[in-house]
């Protein structure tokens, strides 16, 4: 299928896959590469235009990352953002230093040149900015466009070629007016006619499937959570019968999950569904572990012996499809030669494909969760399935935060029940993006009828967001959280106190483990 194609070039920044999304919010079609990338591929492509990412080195460290200095002649529009910024303006002769004032957070940017970039701008906007190092001094071959109070050439354009560079971050929410800088790139610059849409990534995905498995059987480990539903339903429009469904019962599942799971594609979709029933062995290993990472490595290790111990039954089976996405790739670092830091250990990017022989399938690896929710609507999945909050990996074992036993399990599951059977009944479920109770390791000194109790405090997390890899807490109404922090303590035995976190991500992550 011909597309067009915007070429990332990522050079390890956090923000590398949210750059990606933002082109195809405008529906163009966006891929990353590593900065190894030849030219021969990105012509090969055809590619409308190339992005550079941010990232954490300097232009002028020993190892810092560079890409190929051929990209400025393939004759396509580059748009460098804050570290691909500095490292197109070296290619082409402009002088980086360290800034004399790192900037990092909101800024005021004046725009001085709105005809292409900054078209529809105010001359006035604000910003985010993250940075250490900044172009010094220009050669009479570029042109400054924005400035901001301490950074004289906080955006530029090459006269010579179709090179742009921003200091800043337009892809982040923070920017309040960047779709705007890269609508403008696409459209304008690049001369994108936007005609990507997720019908088209389903039929290609489909046919891609039925390429690589052929006549095999492929395996797919099912939770029921959105990633995993949508991965089932593309294997099963690419090659129906062919699919056979796991589920493992950790016994970290939420109230009802396992059921449900049961019903909606055992029953309803006619799925072939294993269960694996493996809880007492994955609570036996985690009998009093406290460390967060140990549990995530336990429940890993462990999932692979009950996935194990089901696929060796299944006839045929030669690959196993996982609904790894693209920000879990990033978060998860250092694959394939990716330069972003290690932040997430429990994501299934590895391991289970290498221990049963299987060749792995990814149909949701470049899409991020707000895209894998088109798909599943496309696809014809239930409202209430699409839209289901994530769920991590290693369940509610990252939820209790001390050593796991099946009372803490069974507090943590009616009070995360009552959480979310309250926020639907508020019409807000939709709204917040995710939403979880966590157990605290502490007990609190309450009054409960006549006499002191010292019992377990639950932290209630909701939070909104668009891409996961940034996040806000959610403003639920006062009212709301009174009457869920009301219902549990009253209903939930052993519980005497409720707490609202109002952390953002960053610093914080959405879990609390």
């Amino acid at each position: 299928m011909s597309r067009e194609v915007i070429a990332i070039i990522d050079f390890g920044s956090q923000y590398g896959q949210l750059i990606a999304r933002r082109v195809r919010e405008h529906k163009v079609y966006s891929q990353i590469y590593q900065p190894s990338v030849k030219i021969e591929k990105l012509a090969q492509l055809g590619v409308k235009g190339i992005i550079l990412s941010g990232g954490p080195a300097s232009v002028y460290a020993e190892n810092a990352p560079v890409c190929d200095p051929r990209i400025f002649e393939l004759g396509v529009p580059v748009l460098g953002i804050c570290y691909g910024m500095q490292i197109g303006c070296k290619i082409l002769g402009a002088e980086i230093k360290p800034a004399h004032s790192r900037e990092y957070g909101r800024t005021s940017l004046e725009i001085t040149d709105n005809s292409d970039l900054f078209k529809t701008l105010p001359e006035h906007t604000t910003v985010w900015m993250s940075h250490g190092d900044q172009v010094n001094q220009l050669t009479d071959d570029f042109v400054s466009l924005a400035a901001t109070p301490t950074c004289p050439f906080a955006a530029v354009r090459h006269k010579g070629g179709k090179f742009y560079g921003v200091q800043f971050h337009p892809e982040v929410t923070h920017t309040p007016r960047g779709a705007d800088i890269l609508k403008n790139f696409l459209y304008d610059i690049c001369g994108c006619a936007g005609d990507w849409q997720m019908s088209d990534f389903v039929e290609e995905t489909v046919a891609n499937i039925r390429q690589q498995v052929k006549d095999a059987t492929v395996i797919c480990g099912l939770s029921g959570g959105v990633d995993s539903a949508v991965t089932a339903a593309l294997l099963h429009k690419a090659i129906g019968d062919q699919l056979v469904c796991i589920l493992v019962d950790n016994g970290l599942l939420r109230k009802n999950e396992r059921q449900g799971v049961e019903s909606q594609f055992g029953g309803h979709f006619h799925i072939d569904l294993h269960v694996v029933d493996w809880a007492d062995k994955f609570l036996g290993k985690l009998a009093g572990v406290t460390d967060p990472q140990q549990k995530r490595k336990i429940i890993g290790a462990e999932f692979i012996e009950a996935f194990k111990s089901e696929a060796s039954k299944i006839k045929n089976a030669k690959f196993l499809a996982q609904g790894t996405l693209y920000p879990d790739v990033i978060e998860s670092g250092n694959k394939d030669g990716n330069l972003a830091a290690n932040i997430k250990l429990h994501h299934n990017v590895g391991g289970l494909p290498e221990q049963l022989g299987f060749e792995l399938v990814e149909p949701l690896r470049d899409l991020f969760k707000d895209e894998v929710r088109l798909v599943g609507e496309y696809l014809g999945l239930p409202e209430d399935m699409v839209w289901r909050h994530p769920f991590p990996g290693p369940g509610l074992a990252v939820r209790v935060l001390s050593d796991i036993t099946e009372a803490k399990l069974a507090v943590l599951r009616q009070a995360d029940d009552i959480l979310i059977e309250e926020i639907k009944a508020a019409g807000l479920y939709r709204q917040i993006s995710q939403a979880l109770a966590v157990l605290l390791p502490v007990g609190t000194v309450g009054v409960m009828g006549d006499e002191r109790s010292y019992e377990h405090v639950i932290a209630l997390r909701c939070v909104e967001t668009t891409d996961f890899m940034t996040a806000d807490f959610s403003h639920v109404p006062y009212e709301v959280l009174g009457r869920i922090a009301g219902r549990i303590i009253n209903e939930v035995r052993g519980v005497n106190r409720v707490v609202y976190d109002v952390s953002s991500k960053p610093p914080a992550t959405i879990e609390w483990e």
